[in-house]
């Protein structure tokens, strides 16, 4: 298995590249694109997967086939919800910044051609509050299981300095419908000031997984498997983009028994 924490490859450029051979694993791939002029691009696509782009930041030209999106509206991920781009699998996609633009590139297995691509827009969003006290927190869905897709799941979190964040812990690590269902995970972290920190752990009942780790702004945090809960320092909100996928495109998760009181 991978280190479960990644820092960026460089400040600018393709940042990060999270691929199911790199994370060990056999689903997820993540990529980060950061281009900081107008006229800067990325682009790809492969035959056995599918993606969708998340405009993180910025606003870029998204042509997907022949089609072109126009997309994105906020200049911080912390300015509200976000535009997305859904391409299928077998489709060649070309970002063309337009301002200084973060962009994500979430994939995973798909079928060639299932669907056309789409443009997700804020209203096409779900925002959701969960929690209570310190532990409330707000997650935007972006494609979620009602939304149609062969394996993504994408929703991005926003946790307030001092707040805790996937918490109660839980994990989703076994094939084992309708109880709990078998997903990988990866956060994609920043921070409302850069030089915000926080912390998340991951571990499994039997800690033969149980990593502490140090989260700064631009860092991927890897989940194969176990509870991985999330700690904003305060001062500092974070921003985290989730993405998931297994064998059965659900999500359904087990709490740590020990901390599920705190939800009665």
């Amino acid at each position: 298995m991978a280190n479960l924490r990644i820092r960026p490859a460089a400040p600018s450029g393709h940042v990060h590249h999270v691929t199911p051979a790199s994370a060990g694993w056999g689903h997820v791939g993540f990529d980060l694109h950061r281009l900081p002029n107008a006229g800067d691009v990325a682009q790809g696509g492969v035959d056995d997967r599918e993606v969708c782009i998340v405009l993180v930041s910025g606003r870029a030209r998204i042509d997907v086939d022949g089609q072109t999106f126009l997309a994105g509206e906020r200049m911080s991920p912390f300015e509200g919800p976000p535009h997305a781009v859904y391409a299928p699998a077998g489709a060649r996609w070309h970002i063309e910044a337009l301002t200084a633009l973060d962009v994500a590139v979430c994939s995973a297995p798909g079928v060639r051609g299932a669907r056309p691509p789409r443009l997700i827009g804020p209203a096409d969003t779900e925002r959701l509050t969960r929690g209570k006290g310190t532990n409330t927190r707000y997650p935007t869905n972006i494609l979620p299981e009602t939304a149609p897709a062969d394996s993504l799941l994408v929703v991005e979190v926003i946790t307030p300095g001092g707040h805790t964040s996937s918490y109660p812990p839980h994990r989703h690590d076994e094939d084992d419908l309708p109880r709990q269902s078998l997903l990988e995970e990866t956060y994609y972290h920043r921070f409302s000031k850069p030089q915000g920190f926080g912390f998340q752990r991951v571990y499994t009942d039997d800690r033969s997984l149980d990593e502490t780790m140090l989260i700064e702004d631009g860092d991927v945090v890897l989940v194969p498997r176990g509870y991985h809960p999330v700690a904003a320092v305060a001062g500092y909100d974070i921003y985290y983009l989730n993405v998931m996928a297994g064998p059965k495109r659900t999500w359904k998760f087990h709490n740590a028994p020990e901390h599920e009181w705190m939800l009665a």
